[in-house]
């Protein structure tokens, strides 16, 4: 029998990022040995999903993994980007990781930085998810038992009425035709709550609604 895959799966803490995870821990030849997420030094936030770095926390054990934070500034540079997320490469590497996790379903030009990034180290791209049929994979989500909240909306995308709402049928029904159900053109992000990768729910409540660079906020906390 030949030994299982090293990975670490990069974490959004978002609805695709978890069913990659999800797609991994069916995958006999995988051994998933932690979590890796980018947040927001000056707000202590996920980048763009804007979760908080203790839900992000409560995730993490709820999947009964380590979590790797990546703390990167606001606004933060390409280089600076670069840099962090070279630092956090060398540690998977120290550790024996072979290949590092994306929940990216299409955007082509998203998957070849990717590739790009780990060109030149010991550690390979794996896309769990790549090209499925995101109106399938939406409905496949959602009748596994995955719940999440909308963190993130696009206003120049979609509505900010939808931001805060739970991701669900009802929600997929109400979206315009022009819009992803998975939101893989950046029209809307999330935070998952509950589904098959965790071993529990993670509580938290709705918070305020902001607008904020250009995009609508909703924020969630922990109970």
């Amino acid at each position: 029998m030949s030994e299982k895959t090293k990975v670490w799966l990069a974490w959004s803490s978002g609805k695709d990022s978890a069913w990659a995870l999800y797609a991994l821990q069916r995958d006999p030849s995988v051994d998933v040995r932690a979590l890796l997420t980018t947040v927001n030094r000056r707000a202590g936030r996920v980048a763009m999903h804007a979760v908080r770095e203790e839900l992000l926390r409560r995730q993490a054990a709820a999947a009964e993994l380590p979590l790797h934070v990546v703390s990167i500034p606001q606004p933060c540079s390409d280089e600076e980007y670069r840099t962090a997320m070279a630092r956090a490469i060398r540690l998977a590497e120290s550790e024996g990781i072979e290949a590092m996790a994306f929940g990216d379903l299409f955007l082509e030009d998203i998957r070849r930085y990717r590739e790009d990034q780990l060109s030149e180290t010991g550690i390979r791209p794996l896309f769990p998810l790549w090209q499925k049929d995101t109106s399938v994979l939406a409905r496949e989500m959602i009748d596994a038992g995955l719940e999440a909240r909308i963190t993130c909306v696009d206003p120049r995308r979609l509505d900010p009425s939808f931001t805060g709402r739970a991701y669900d049928p009802d929600f997929l029904a109400d979206l315009p035709g022009d819009v992803d159900p998975c939101g893989e053109n950046g029209e809307f992000h999330s935070c998952v709550l509950n589904g098959p990768m965790f071993r529990h729910a993670v509580a938290a409540r709705p918070g305020p609604t902001v607008e904020r660079d250009g995009f609508v906020f909703a924020d969630l906390v922990p109970e």
